[in-house]
């Protein structure tokens, strides 16, 4: 036998340990960790102290300044630095939804924490960008001044005008997946913080009746957002928003809306093979059929049936099993709706049939497709290819998700990764030398951006990793949104760390009452109403005592208080309140109640001692 060189040797290696990871799998909790990562270098405005992308700094601190609105937060669309209300909307749906249908397996690898709080840097900027019930901040940065300039989010010289939607300049698209957005939102958050959920969901229903009373395009009144985020129609924005109020309301208006205008919004007839930022009737029908898979359909049923045959015939056209009519795969397996940014309609439809496959299993149904009966596993199945796929499992053994894996793109078009961070290079990056010195130059990008999807390859799998290729190199948020619920599912449960990091526990270490004191505070929202700009709410706290002992002297500590508050004392020390005379001492399983009036989120209350 012929001994190999040592060159022929490292080429088979190589091969050997691809192929070996291939059949070992993916860690798709690692992909998961990494994806959360991705919204964290998005982030427009001031950073917390607790920010992980240690590359990037405060910026767009003065959004909205000049229309005399704050509108500080949010999120940078892609590899630019516009804020574009639409797609930013359906990533924090997409966001939501994994938050919700996949809870259990977010909380198990231990990231319902990360995953809320990339949640709610979106829901607490679309809060402020709604400052009154009929109007909607749609849009912050121009897009063209935006796109001549190649500069860090922290240096931006560019427009940050800020446009918006109103009875006169109508936008239900925008408007509709807001609501949708906000409504998906309080159902994630409900579990660990109430009374942030029903101040999303008085800003959901608020903007779901604006959306339906003013139709438009948003587009059409916002003439800047056309030629980079056209909308195609509103009304599957109108049945996706109240789909999503009835899942978190259970009001039957709102399921009777999407049955009394199932026909004439399309949601009955349209079969399609997309689902995306633009495009949300897929959407529609498979969250209308886990309500029929439920059981709950009642007098809808035989419209919702209506409903899951058009889910069905998505999920078969990914499935290749719809009687000819299916989506396009490229030679490798990756589903391919559009040359441009591909992989964002793969990770939508991956998710979307995880979603399903979940909701058929639970209900012991099948898909069916003309082909015949097709069991739940293969659509989950099908998730599970294009998830390999993104992350290696393709004709280049490329992994398209940044900082993932041994091979990732390392050109990323993306302004802030491209260019030093402002911590090393802090001389301002001007608009033209960022092309001239940072765009064009051949090395790598010197910031990873872990966790960004990129746009991917073309039909044939074929990929260039080149800055200039934006048609695949940038990410964009609409494309990872999905991957948090469906790297989530994928992923085996391991053993939870003794340090827990979720929501409720993080919230845990700032309301010590929670684990430590024998109170419990129910939030709630009693009112609301406008004055001029700004939406004060009437907030309700029962404090209840769950312990089989009475509580003397509490105190509490009430931060972020804007407003006036009654039913409490206070005291000389600053922030601290306590309870009436008439009520030093809370018996065990007695409650009382305090109230108290501000614009925005809720206080936070916490307990500072008690005997």
């Amino acid at each position: 036998m012929k001994s190999l060189n040592f060159g022929g040797l490292c080429l088979l290696l190589g091969v050997l340990v691809l192929e070996a990871l291939i059949a070992e799998g993916f860690n798709y909790g690692d992909a998961l960790d990494k994806t959360l990562m991705f919204f964290e270098a998005q982030r427009s405005g001031k950073l917390p102290a607790n920010q992980r992308v240690k590359w990037r700094g405060d910026s767009g601190l003065k959004d909205g300044y000049l229309q005399g609105v704050n509108l500080v937060g949010g999120y940078y669309d892609a590899g630019d630095h516009v804020k574009f209300g639409l797609p930013m909307a359906y990533t924090v749906t997409m966001l939501a939804w994994g938050a919700i249908d996949f809870r259990k397996e977010i909380t198990e690898l231990d990231q319902m924490g990360n995953a809320l709080w990339s949640l709610r840097w979106g829901t607490d900027y679309f809060m402020k960008a709604h400052t009154q019930p009929n109007v909607l901040w749609a849009q912050v940065g121009d897009g063209d001044s935006d796109h001549y300039c190649w500069e860090r989010a922290e240096d931006m010289t560019t427009p940050r005008t800020a446009y918006k939607l109103d009875q006169n300049h109508p936008g239900s698209d925008l408007a509709g997946e807001t609501a949708a957005a906000l409504a998906a939102s309080a159902i994630a958050f409900k579990p660990y913080n109430s009374s942030y959920s029903n101040l999303l969901l008085l800003h959901a229903k608020q903007l779901f009746t604006f959306a339906d009373k003013y139709r438009g395009l948003y587009d059409d009144s916002i003439q800047n957002a056309k030629q980079f985020y056209t909308s195609s129609g509103y009304s599957d924005e109108l049945l996706w928003a109240a789909a999503w109020l009835y899942r978190a309301t259970d009001d039957e208006y709102f399921l009777k809306y999407v049955v009394d205008n199932a026909v004439y919004m399309g949601g009955t007839g349209w079969a399609v093979k997309e689902f995306s930022w633009d495009n949300k009737y897929a959407g529609v029908q498979i969250l209308l059929s886990q309500i029929l898979l439920e059981g709950r359909g009642g007098a809808y049923t035989s419209t919702l049936k209506q409903y899951q045959a058009k889910a069905n015939y998505f999920a078969c056209a990914c499935l290749q099993k719809n009687d000819g009519y299916n989506i396009h795969n490229t030679p490798g397996g990756l589903m391919y709706v559009r040359e441009w940014n591909n992989l964002q309609y793969a990770s939508s439809a991956a998710f979307l049939l995880a979603v399903y496959s979940d909701s058929l299993s639970a209900a012991n149904a099948k898909l069916t497709c003309p082909e015949g009966q097709i069991p739940p596993q293969a659509l989950l199945d099908f998730a599970r290819s294009q998830a390999d796929y993104f992350l290696g499992k393709n004709p280049k053994s490329m992994s398209y998700l940044v900082g993932y894996g041994q091979q990732y793109p390392i050109h990323a078009h993306h302004r802030g990764s491209s260019i030093a961070s402002i911590f090393s290079l802090q001389s301002t990056v001007e608009c033209v030398q960022g092309f001239e010195k940072w765009y064009r130059r051949p090395e790598g990008n010197p910031n990873v951006i872990h966790g960004a999807l990129v746009g991917g390859p073309d039909q044939n799998d074929n990929f260039s990793d080149d800055r200039s290729n934006y048609e695949q190199t940038e990410p964009t948020l609409s494309g990872c949104a999905p991957l948090v619920g469906l790297f989530s599912k994928l992923q085996t449960p391991v053993p939870r760390p003794t340090t827990p990091h979720s929501y409720q526990e993080t919230q845990k270490t700032q309301e010590p009452y929670r684990s430590h004191a024998p109170v419990e505070f129910l939030h709630s929202i009693t009112k609301t109403w406008t004055v001029g700009p700004t939406t004060y709410y009437r907030h309700k706290v029962i404090i209840k005592n769950k312990s089989e002992k009475p509580i003397k002297d509490l105190k509490l500590v009430i931060e972020d208080l804007s407003g006036s508050i009654w039913g409490l004392n206070p005291t000389q020390q600053r922030n601290t309140y306590e309870l009436p005379q008439w009520q030093k001492v809370l018996q065990p399983g007695s409650e009382c109640s305090f109230v108290y009036v501000q614009g925005g989120p809720q206080a936070k209350v916490t307990v500072q001692s008690y005997n």
